[in-house]
């Protein structure tokens, strides 16, 4: 068995690994190779693997025999405590006390789905996170993380059997969110199976985790509340990803919040407590006051987590992004390269790993390598097309159809595809998700008919039917138009069976539309393609007019 070589983190970086290029510098070690290892260690695959040491006893991490950061290549009860933590949300870690790989990316793992800034190391935030949930259910983990098997079925327990309950939730199904894996999850499982035309086994594996993941109702919690992609204020009925942000800095804060994207009556009574315990006016509004205060002393080591991410491409940005700045143009850099490899913190500092990344990235890609971000890596890092630049506000309605047009036959999980979710603030491969509503949003800010954001197909007819964001509802569509579907019938479109697109032609009650996330008509992958639709059939439609705004036009 070959040898595995690590080199040792630059501070403020967590480690860069890479693949075996064949005539690159080094390798690329991805977090499933460790994970893999881990599985053979605890089987004792491994040659020479004998039976494990008993773990130190268990320390709690707030103690003061702990330190004030618990980091990777440590030993000791403290880090026994932080592995009985992490298991208890759903990490599958094996209890040694030593804090090597798989648990340093168990953390990472818990800290990006818990709203603390990503950079492996266990400060006081990190430990007042894993403690604020003791006694309830344990924090959901991503079904498609490594820390979840790749068939769950009935009897697991932990973060993964979380998540999996809140999706059975949000598709309609009454299931208890408390991380067993029980026979009522199972029969939940086996009817959502059934419905969706899925192998009816109660097993939860790659088709079902798909499906469950499958609706543009699953909200994000990758947006940042201080950013332009969301409102100044964020108020009750509001709904989206950048509520259901909101619902996990609170629950980082000690409430206990289903993370669901709806700014309900319980939300509102978590912010006026939360603002009430901070010193703040208890309105219920989350303005700039309560945000600062809700990010405050996030991050691993207790720092203020990464700047917001800004578009390479902005006025924000200078022409050439270079080692030793910090701002929310290297936080972009960083998430742009992970998505392209690269296993950095995202923490929005230049340093010498984020340099060997971009330079990685640069020999791979053909270009000039010499770790300056400028024109052409900029352009390759958002999927060697320079996404276009957005035309001033007002005359954006007639140009909606030729971008949305032009997009038509990108395919799902690619660069370009993936580049839509910066129109929302996402960062998820659309391998991961529903991605209708995401593509509109894209088609807007490209074109700046509407200022209006959302991965919510529900959100969309929300706002066109209270007539804000240029939105409005119209019965005589027209090319260029919004069109929303609720497939299940209700005309509400809620539920997680709903799908949006850009009119494209109308004839009668028949129509076609642009469409992303949906069928290949000639099999293979989803993506943006044109599909025949009509009035007339078993689902409900509504159209929605992106009002014109250029002098001398109406719509």
């Amino acid at each position: 068995m070959g040898r595995l070589a690590i080199h040792a983190p630059a501070a403020g970086e967590s480690p860069h690994h890479r693949d075996p290029v064949r005539g690159g510098p080094g390798w690329r070690v991805r977090i499933g190779t460790f994970a893999a290892t881990a599985a053979m260690l605890s089987a004792g695959l491994l040659l020479g693997a004998g039976p494990a040491a008993a773990a130190p006893a268990a320390i709690k991490l707030t103690s003061s025999s702990c330190p004030t950061d618990i980091v990777q290549g440590q030993t000791s009860g403290c880090v026994t405590e932080l592995q009985n933590l992490l298991n208890a949300h759903g990490a599958g870690l094996q209890v040694d006390g030593e804090f090597g790989a798989n648990t340093y990316y168990a953390v990472r793992e818990y800290q990006a789905a818990t709203a603390i800034a990503v950079d492996g190391r266990v400060g006081p935030q990190t430990k007042s996170k894993l403690y604020a949930t003791g006694g309830s259910a344990p924090a959901p983990v991503n079904l498609m993380s490594s820390s979840c098997p790749a068939n769950l079925v009935k009897g697991a327990k932990g973060g993964c059997v979380s998540e999996l309950q809140r999706l059975l939730r949000h598709h309609g199904y009454s299931v208890e969110v408390d991380g067993d894996f029980g026979a009522g999850t199972e029969t939940a499982v086996r009817s959502f199976q059934s419905a969706h035309g899925l192998s009816v086994d109660g097993q939860v594996g790659a088709n079902t985790k798909r499906e469950l993941y499958d609706t543009d109702e699953s909200p994000s919690t990758g947006l940042d509340l201080r950013s332009a992609s969301c409102p100044a204020n964020i108020v009750e009925g509001q709904s989206g990803g950048c509520v259901a942000t909101l619902q996990a800095l609170l629950n980082g804060k000690g409430q206990h919040l289903d993370v669901d994207g709806g700014f309900g009556p319980l939300t509102l009574a978590a912010v006026k407590s939360f603002q009430s315990a901070s010193g703040l006016s208890a309105d219920g509004e989350v303005g700039a006051n309560t945000k600062a205060a809700l990010y405050s002393n996030i991050g691993g080591g207790g720092g203020n987590g990464a700047p917001a991410p800004i578009n390479l491409n902005s006025g924000s940005c200078p022409s050439e992004i270079v080692k030793g700045q910090k701002s929310g143009c290297v936080t972009e850099l960083q998430s742009l390269l992970n998505h392209h490899g690269a296993d950095l913190a995202v923490d929005g500092d230049f340093g010498s790993l984020t340099d060997s990344a971009v330079r990685d990235f640069q020999a791979e890609k053909g270009l000039s390598v010499d770790g300056h971000v400028g024109t052409n890596t900029k352009a390759a890092l958002y999927g060697a097309v320079t996404p276009p630049s957005s035309p001033a506000p007002g005359g954006g309605y007639a140009k909606i159809l030729t971008v949305a047009e032009a997009e038509a036959g990108t395919v799902e999980g690619s660069a370009r595809a993936n580049s839509y979710g910066s129109a929302v603030g996402l960062s998820l491969s659309t391998d991961d998700y529903a991605w209708c509503a995401t593509f509109v949003s894209w088609v807007g800010k490209q074109t700046g008919a509407t200022s209006y954001r959302n991965t919510y197909v529900s959100g969309w007819v929300k706002q066109a039917r209270a007539g804000n964001y240029h939105l409005s509802v119209t019965t005589s569509p027209q090319p260029g138009d919004i069109v929303a579907y609720d497939w299940n019938g209700g005309n509400d479109f809620t539920g997680g069976h709903e799908h949006i697109g850009i009119v494209r032609s109308v004839s009668g009650s028949s129509f076609t539309a642009v469409e992303g996330n949906t069928g290949n008509p000639n099999g293979g992958n989803d993506g943006v393609y044109v599909k025949s639709r009509s009035t007339n059939s078993n689902y409900d439609v509504l159209f929605i007019r992106v009002r014109d705004l250029t002098p001398g036009r109406h719509g």
